[in-house]
């Protein structure tokens, strides 16, 4: 065990990311069954939306799983807040606004608080205000990103190196290499979405999951860079729609209203490529298969313990030579 699997109770330092308006308690559930850490985003979804997904969690398993509350997103949150209290859910993951003023009620609720943030700042602003687990996120993920822009590998041993409390690794994760590299970067686990979409029990539309193994590292494209709305997609007839649009100066509201979840929706539940948008982190190129989430969680410890074990002997070998 370490800081992160102790916090969280759970077997393997693998935390699935939040997944906005397509979380769903199927996935959710499998990661937490198969000894990572599922969770459950809110998105725009309204409160007995996300309570439906949590009570059909709850009868998939007795296992923690986590509450993703993205601050400035949904217009929810205390009402979120309340409800993770009703429902004793045990992690509270706060992204994309100041955690601040929610972390002492959900401290108070003895509930463990994740912070995802994108810089050394970011980390700690999040710490002082009493975080327990910061995810430091680079932008190679998928989905809305930081307009600074860090990449995973600079940004985990800066955060590392100035708070005291565990960090997660996220962004540009999704095997058991990742895991290894962001272990020795100082990380304490990692947290993965792209990866998770390609899986056996994630309920997305195939067309989603092809575009995924199909892919290479630059298909995963930035949309709204000139509008300071960073968002990484997979590279598809309505992404290329989207940049055109910005191209031509499309408005900070409009192209809101173009990426907006029902669109989300419309790409990855309903497979419709030419009237919405699928999320995809640059780990997109190392997706090749289709795994069950047990058999992927598993590889990737197998994998990373192997590949650690290797790393050590490369470096025996040669500090002996010297």
């Amino acid at each position: 065990m370490n800081g992160v699997t102790e916090l969280l109770n759970i077997h393997y330092p693998i935390i699935q990311g939040g997944m906005g308006n397509i979380s769903n308690a199927k996935l959710a559930a499998a990661v937490s069954e198969a000894g990572g850490l599922g969770t459950i985003g809110c998105g725009t979804m309204t409160v007995d939306q996300v309570e439906e997904i949590i009570i059909e969690t709850k009868q998939l398993t007795a296992k923690p799983f986590a509450l993703n509350i993205a601050i400035s997103v949904t217009p929810h949150v205390e009402d979120l807040i309340e409800l993770s209290i009703k429902h004793h859910i045990p992690v509270i993951s706060l992204s994309a606004g100041n955690p601040a003023p929610y972390i002492p009620i959900l401290h108070e609720h003895k509930k463990v608080v994740m912070v995802v943030v994108a810089s050394v700042q970011h980390a700690e602003k999040a710490e002082a205000a009493g975080a327990d687990i910061l995810v430091a996120e680079g932008y190679e993920a998928a989905g809305i990103n930081s307009a600074l822009e860090l990449t995973t590998f600079t940004l985990i041993p800066q955060v590392k190196q100035r708070v005291s409390k565990p960090v997660i690794a996220a962004g540009g994760i999704g095997d058991g290499k990742g895991l290894a590299a962001a272990m020795m970067l100082g990380a304490e686990g990692v947290q993965i979405g792209t990866r998770f979409i390609a899986t056996k029990e994630a309920p997305f539309h195939d067309k989603y999951k092809a575009q995924l193994i199909q892919a290479n590292g630059t298909d995963a494209i930035i949309i709204g860079r000139s509008l300071g709305r960073i968002r990484r997609v997979m590279n598809t007839s309505y992404a290329r729609e989207l940049i055109e649009k910005e191209k031509s100066g499309v408005s900070l509201q409009e192209f809101g209203q173009f990426t907006s979840e029902e669109f989300h929706v419309n790409g990855a539940i309903k497979g419709d490529m030419e009237r919405g948008f699928i999320n995809g982190g640059q780990v997109a190129g190392l997706i090749e298969d289709i795994p069950s989430v047990k058999e992927l969680v598993e590889g990737m410890i197998t994998t990373a313990k192997a590949q650690l074990e290797s790393g050590l002997s490369v470096v025996g070998s040669l500090i002996a030579s010297k």
